[in-house]
């Protein structure tokens, strides 16, 4: 099971906000960018530290403090969750996948095209 589909709304919204900032991010900047969420700093640092501890998150210190930054791309851990449901499909694993694509949009179908074309 990939660290994403073992994540809760918060945890998620935490780790959204990271890969939002585009660089790392001390706890307080985090907590800044969630107010809208009305949550308490320390609830905030919990879950960054449960964040590392998932080894989602990479924390450095910066001073006395510690910087967070996502250790996998926002496209990777979605491609982790992708490849999870394929192999919970089994023997069905074609049909999922024309399923899926048969539901896709055309522009999802033109990056699907990019992505095949460049493999080959």
């Amino acid at each position: 099971m990939s660290p994403r589909s073992r994540m809760g709304e918060l945890e998620q919204a935490v780790l959204e906000t990271l890969w939002d900032a585009g660089s790392p991010a001390s706890g307080r900047e985090v907590h800044e960018r969630l107010a809208d969420r009305d949550l308490a700093y320390t609830t905030v640092m919990t879950v960054l530290d449960r964040l590392v501890a998932k080894d989602v998150v990479a924390r450095e210190r910066d001073g006395r403090a510690f910087r967070y930054a996502p250790r996998r791309s926002r496209a990777a851990m979605t491609a982790d969750l992708m490849h999870e449901a394929l192999e919970g499909t089994g023997a069905e694993r074609d049909q999922a996948l024309v399923s899926f694509v048969g539901e896709a949009s055309a522009d999802d179908l033109a990056a699907l095209r990019r992505a095949l074309a460049d493999l080959t």
